[in-house]
């Protein structure tokens, strides 16, 4: 059990964070907390300290919306915990979202449909141009655009206000997931994702891989939902710099003999490991 605890610590511990996020946005909205008003996508912590999404922000500037000074400082706490803890850390350790699609994951693997792919693997480029869609169809309506679909606020409105039709949207999303390929809603459309990834490319924060401890076993490419960034495994010390790593830090549970880490990884030696 113990053995257990210890190769699942940083999945209890992201399940707890989403959790006690939820439950402090649950307690502001029905006992009057202070301790994060708002939603995902702009807030105010203590009362004190703004949090603005800069993707959320940058579609209300294209729909050409006023932004307060306010919301600018929010942006700028939640770039500046980006740059240091890295913009995909959002995904594995607050979205709601990441909950739906590990799960699918996890049934996925339990099947005997486990290795089938019932449609082509959607390209890497699919969460860029979602990105640039949103930007248009912002400024082309004068709204929000992604926001009005965007499966995070509806999951974070739902577990507080009540689902209402907005259900049938997760399960949407966890049936495509299921039966289409793995995290392909998170890996491969989510524009959230990207975007705060581009933000965080060079966080301080990093997974670092020692080729010394590794015995190639590859249990980590089974568990890392964007195995594109592994590959210096088995081939070189390096820091995982690739933007997508979510540092949920299933890598480090999943391996015997400890060749990946969490380590303070300065922008020179990240440059030098990204070539």
């Amino acid at each position: 059990m113990i053995n257990w605890f210890f190769h699942h610590r940083f999945y209890i511990a992201r399940r707890m964070t989403q959790t006690l996020i939820l439950l402090a946005y649950f307690g502001s909205n029905y006992f009057g907390w202070n301790t994060i008003v708002g939603n995902l996508s702009t807030a105010l912590v203590f009362g004190t300290i703004p949090l603005s999404d800069p993707f959320s922000t940058l579609q209300m500037f294209f729909a050409g919306a006023v932004i307060t000074v306010d919301i600018m400082m929010g942006v700028g706490v939640v770039v500046f915990f980006y740059s240091v803890i890295g913009g995909r850390f959002f995904c594995s350790w607050v979205c709601p979202i990441n909950i739906v699609t590990e799960t699918a994951t996890w049934v996925r693997n339990i099947l005997p449909f486990n290795t089938v792919d019932v449609c082509s693997p959607l390209p890497q480029s699919t969460r860029t141009w979602m990105i640039i869609i949103s930007f248009v169809l912002s400024y082309i309506f004068s709204l929000a655009a992604y926001e009005m679909i965007n499966p995070i606020g509806i999951a974070h409105r739902g577990i507080i206000f009540g689902f209402g039709m907005g259900w049938v949207l997760l399960l949407a999303i966890f049936l495509f997931d299921l039966f289409s390929q793995e995290y392909a809603w998170c890996g491969h459309i989510c524009p959230v994702g990207k975007f705060n990834a581009l933000l965080g490319k060079y966080s301080l924060i990093k997974v670092v891989h020692d080729k010394d401890k590794c015995v190639n076993s590859l249990e980590c490419f089974k568990a890392c939902p964007e195995v594109q960034i592994l590959n210096m495994v088995g081939h070189k010390s390096a820091t995982i710099t690739g933007s997508s790593c979510l540092k949920c830090a299933r890598c480090i549970e999943v391996c015997e003999t400890g060749a990946f880490e969490f380590s303070v990884v300065g922008i020179t030696k990240q440059l030098r490991d990204d070539k």
